[in-house]
Order: structure tokens, then sequence, then C-alpha cells
């Protein structure tokens, strides 16, 4: 294999929607460049880069692949990625670890909703970025259609690279219209002022090579290709491919299109760093630089435990593979690591700047961690994963499986940043989010494979609150004499709504100790067990003011226990009379969708006593900005993917809590007193 330097390394993410052929496309270029002596195939289940148990069986990617080989003088590290918006958190993790995208999108379905994200993800990141039309043997394909749809969408530098030849069944090829000089036989298109404009737009981004260009002189290809590498760098020329994978066309001329214009890691994308004073520090691709590298996928395997997927930045290692990690500050070695070939790995004893490796038996390591130079702690920028936006409450067949399910599901979260674990304080759940329920789906279908336990879900419980409405007033006394020291207490409380969200204040109001110092606390923690098993519906109960302004005692019989009892009556018989009502969470929603849908998804949220608060166009999409109870948008991610063809996305946080409707609060009050007899 050639030298890993930097400048020879090409390192490129395949991305864009869901079955648009990445993966098929991959798969042949492995294919074409020896890497397997046969094509992988999707649907056969034998693909490269779809080789987790979940992947095959369920025939789609859900984690990215990697892929190290040599082709025309490049070495490469080519990143296979999911499409799915349910795992699009694996796409996101890989820009920050290459210098290019290529930007698949279907010929007959056109751009779609993953295909704008990655293309304005990988503009953010500073990445080259290539399109690459793939399907040309697809029925009624309309290219020059769809060029033209790219060019509005997404801006006049991206140009036609490659023209078909023919299309459809009869697609036989592909032309690189700026390395032929003439037209091929059964070309689709004007070769000539396509030739012509593909020319003039890599011209046109030097400003010395376009005076020239005027003054008449010829252009050669040499000094074409060069300015070409350094335009799709900058990002002022977006090249477009076209290919039809399955029929082997186009595949081989990609691959050469990225070998000869592609950014190695010394001529791609600036990565800054901050140091431990916060200074920022420019990641050079220098092996001699302070050493630098991120985690950007981490995987539990049976045999080798934790293995952590990661791309050097700057600086190298060689015999000695100590580092430090930025998160913990513990200083690691790096016992073994691996070149990337898919399922398969080759052990390597040096990293160096641009190398994409992995490393095991590190359990700590997760995506995003940092590896420095040990002593030179550098920070990087974290990558901006989308927000998961469905639970689900996990409950098992028994109890002894609790512990282990925890620790399972823990597991796959520490290795899928759009996945997360909780236990919530309040109604004991354990509850898994996610991007979707096929996301949450297939997780729990991992964690089935990989410890055979088998678990049930809900929806998670609505953390609904209690709370008064009025000043209103309660006494109760607590005697009871069973022979010996009796019990004697007796407590006046008065309740107050307090502002909604300022929580619960207890004041001390006694005068003349009608009630001995020593027993208010037994007082104030009599209201605070009433409040935290509820009353109305057994919801913990905020936002009030509880004043204790008279009692009496015994010299003899009163003690703290008495206390607590009377003070806990009395709130009950004050709290009946404070006209009582059930909160409920109120998120902020913002929901991101083509206009075409706007009616739906509002009526939609109305229906779902939703308040709409604005709305407002970014670019070709449409934002809904709205307030809607979280007691309604449990199933959100479902019903927006139906509406929208799975094309609309949301994010949501709560905001606030508000009263419930009437109708709704008796509902809720009468399936808890259900469940409580049921217990």
């Amino acid at each position: 294999m050639a030298k890993r330097s930097p400048a020879a390394l090409c390192n490129v993410a395949v991305v864009g929607h869901g079955s648009v052929g990445k993966t098929t496309f991959v798969d042949h270029l492995l294919h074409a460049v020896g890497f397997a002596t046969r094509a992988g195939d999707v649907d056969a289940g034998t693909s490269l880069s779809d080789y987790d148990p979940e992947e095959r069986e369920r025939k789609f990617s859900i984690q990215s692949a990697v892929f190290n080989f040599e082709a025309h003088g490049r070495v490469f590290n080519l990143i296979d990625t999911p499409g799915y918006l349910d795992f699009v958190g694996a796409a996101v993790a890989a820009l920050p670890v290459v210098e290019t995208a290529l930007i698949a999108l279907s010929a007959r379905d056109g751009i779609q909703l993953n295909t704008r994200r990655m293309w304005q993800a990988a503009a953010d990141e500073g990445l080259a970025r290539m399109l690459l039309i793939t399907r040309l043997d697809g029925e009624n394909i309309q290219l020059e259609k769809l060029v033209g749809e790219i060019r509005n969408e997404f801006g006049p530098q991206c140009c036609p690279a490659f023209l078909p030849i023919g299309l459809g069944h009869e697609c036989k090829g592909v032309v690189n219209l700026l390395a032929a000089e003439a037209a091929p036989e059964g070309v689709t298109g004007d070769f000539e002022s396509a030739r012509t404009a593909a020319l003039e737009s890599v011209i046109e981004s030097d400003d010395a090579l376009m005076e020239r260009y005027l003054e008449g002189e010829q252009i050669g290809e040499a000094e074409v290709m060069a300015t070409l590498g350094r335009a799709v760098a900058s990002g002022t020329l977006v090249p477009v491919l076209c290919c039809a994978a399955k029929a082997n066309v186009g595949v081989k001329e990609t691959l050469q299109f990225l070998a000869d214009c592609a950014p190695s890691p010394a001529g791609g994308a600036v990565r800054k760093a901050t140091d431990a004073d916060g200074g920022e520090v420019t990641l050079e691709a220098d092996p001699a630089g302070p050493f630098c590298a991120r985690v950007f996928k981490a995987t539990t395997d049976v045999h080798l435990g934790k293995v952590a997927f990661f791309r050097v930045y700057s600086g190298s290692l060689g015999e000695d593979l100590s580092v430090q990690l930025a998160r913990t500050g513990k200083s690691e070695r790096l016992g073994h690591v691996y070149l990337l070939k898919g399922q398969e790995s080759e052990e390597v004893g040096e990293a160096a700047p641009g190398d994409i490796l992995c490393v095991t038996k590190i359990e700590e390591l997760v995506p995003d961690d940092v590896f420095c130079e040990t002593g030179r702690v550098l920070g990087l920028r974290p990558t901006n994963y989308p927000d998961p936006m469905m639970s689900l409450a996990v409950t098992t067949h028994s109890r002894d499986d609790d512990q282990k399910v925890s620790a399972g599901l823990q597991a796959l979260a520490e290795g899928d940043p759009t996945f997360s674990i909780h236990r919530d304080q309040q109604s004991g759940e354990l509850v898994i989010t996610g991007m979707s329920s096929l996301h949450l789906d297939v997780m729990l279908s991992k964690l089935k494979r990989r410890y055979d336990i088998g678990v049930e879900t809900h929806e998670p419980s609505t953390p609904y609150r209690e709370t008064v409405t009025r000043v209103a007033t309660g006494q109760y006394r607590h005697k009871k004499q069973t022979g010996g020291r009796g019990q004697y207490g007796e407590v006046y409380l008065r309740l107050e709504p307090n502002e909604r969200g300022a929580g619960f204040e207890f004041l001390d109001e006694v005068v003349g100790g009608v009630i001995p110092r020593q027993f208010i606390p037994a007082v104030e923690k009599g209201v605070r067990e009433a409040m935290d098993r509820g009353l109305l519906a057994g919801y913990p109960i905020v936002d009030l003011k509880a004043a204790v302004y008279d009692g009496s005692h015994h010299s003899v019989d009163s003690s703290e226990a008495a206390f607590k009892i009377a003070a806990r009556r009395a709130f009950q018989v004050a709290f009946e009379q404070a006209r009582p009502v059930l909160l409920e969470p109120i998120a902020r929603i913002e929901v991101t969708m083509p206009a075409e849908f706007m009616g739906d998804v509002t009526g939609n949220l109305t229906g779902h006593r939703g308040r709409i608060l604005g709305m407002d166009q970014v670019g070709t999409m449409q934002v809904i900005r709205a307030e809607i109870p979280m007691a309604e948008v449990t199933r959100y991610s479902t019903e927006l993917k139906s509406m929208t063809g799975g094309e609309g996305t949301f994010t949501l946080e709560i905001s606030h809590y508000e009263a419930v409707p009437a109708h709704i609060q008796q509902d809720i009050i009468a399936r808890a007193q259900k469940a409580k007899e049921e217990d």
C-alpha cells in the first residue's frame, strides 16, 4: 500500500437520503478496486457495508462503515453512512472526520429531506461537496430537469461534470466532460455545450485563469484539473456526477474523479481546536504538530469489547501510542490500532494526520471524545447531533433482568448520541429516547440479540403536577390514647397559590408557643410528605405556600410523629378547599417540513391542543413554532412522518406548566383512581 502521507489521503463520506443506492454504489466501487472478488448485494445480505446482523436482516444501513484502500495513487478512507433519518446521527458524525462529502440523490426521486440536511451539514463543516446522481438506469429519468432543480435549490456552483451515455435500460456509460475532448456515441444531451459550461465553471473560479481564457489562451487539461481541485476544496464549485451502480456504470469514473479532485487532509477543511487557556489552535495536517484526534463511532464487540473509531487531525503516534483523553484527563495507551476495511481490519503500528483508524479495549470511549498529547489537552467543537424525538418506557419480564437491561441499554446509548436512557424520578419508569419508533425498535432488537433479554414497552407517563388556585385553611387534631404514653398534636394550616414555577414555600407564623419550636420541622415534613404523594391523582403538588399559624400541644403526649401526622391531615383538608387542579407540561415545538405540508401540520398541531406561535421560511422549507401539551406528542414522530412522507422533523423542549382543561382532568383522575384500586 502507498504511504499514508497526508497529501496522499482521500477521506470521503458517502451521504444522502435513504434508499438512493449509496451502499450499492460503495459495494460496486469496492469490487472495482479489487477490495472484493464480487460486488456485495444489499437485498441478498452480502453487502460489505451492511455487515451488522440488524442491517442484513432489515436490508438498510444502520451504522457507518469505513473502508481503507488504494486507488489511482491515493489512499482512500471511504465512509458509507445511513440515509434514513432514523439513523442520521451516524452520517452527521462522519462529516467532521472527512474532507469531502459525496452527496447521493436518486435520478428518480431527486432532492429529498436528507439531501438538503447533508448538503447544509457538509457546508457547516467547510467540506468539499460533490453530488452523485444515482440510478440512471431507472424508469422515466428526466436528468436535465433534475439538474435544473439542483441548481435552483443549491446554487449555480453546481455544475454537471459527467453526462450519461443513454438513460434507463439504455444507460451504457458516462463521460467526464473535463477529460473527454469528443462526444462519445449515444451521449445524452448537448456534449459541446455541457463541456464548455463545465470548463468555464472551473476557469471562472480563478481570476487569473479567467483573464487568460478571455484573451483566447488555450488552457491545458492539467491546469484545468489543478484549478478544479482548488475550486472543489473551497466550495466555489460543486461537481455533479452520475452513475448506475447496479449496472456498473459510472462507478470507476466517479472513483477516478475523486482521486483527481477531492482534497487531501493537507488541503481540505481547516479544523480548529481550543487549548487549555481557551486560545484557538489551527490543526495542520503536520506529523510534527500537537496530537489531536476525534472519536466518531463506538461499538461493543462480543470478543473485542469496546471498539472506537477515530480520525487523526494533527500530530502522529509511533511505537509509544500513549495519549490523554480530554474529557476525563486520564492517560491511555492505545495498545492496538487498526486500519478499517469494513468488518475486517489491519493492525498498524502508527497513526498519522488524516488517518481514520480504530482502537479496541478502551471501555470509556464514546463518540466526540478527543485524544491529545499527554499534558497538552485540546478541545474540539462538539458534533451537532439531531435531538431524539420519541420516547418509550421499558419494562422487563422479571426484576432480576432490570439491572442487566439497564446496563445493556446504557452500553447502546454510549455508542449512539441520538439514543438515551434515564430513570424517571416521578414514575420510576426506565425511559429510552431515540429518533423514531424504528430507531427504538432497532435498539431493542440489538438488546435482545446481544443480551438475550426481552422487554415490553409502553408510552411514558406524562409528568403531571398538582397545585391550588385559591387560599384555604385546614385544621386537624391528632389524638390517640392506647395505654401508656399517648399521641397528641394539633395543626392549623393556610394554603395559597405561589407563582407558577416558584415551587414550595413553608411559613412559620406560630406565636405564643402553641406549637413548641422543636415540632415545627415535623409540621413542615408532614406537609412535604403530603405534597410528594399528591391528593388529586397521585402526582406531586407544586407551586404553593403553606403557613402553619396555630395549633396546640400536650406537655407529655406531643411528639414529632404526632405533629407530622396532624400536618399531613390538615394539609389534606385545606387542599380540598383550595380548588385544586392538575398541571400538565407544555412544550415548545419547532416543526420543519416542505411548504406543501404546512396546512396538514398546522391542522394536526391545533387538533392536539397546540397554539401556533409563528412561522418562518428557511430556504424551501417551512418552520412552524408552537406550544403543545407534552401528553399530545408522545406519538408525534410517527404522525409527522406519515403527514410529510418522512420529510418533516421537529425539536421539542419543555417550556412550562399549565392547568389541564377540566374535562381532561376528570379523565386523568378517574384513570388514576382505577389504577390505584387495581393495585
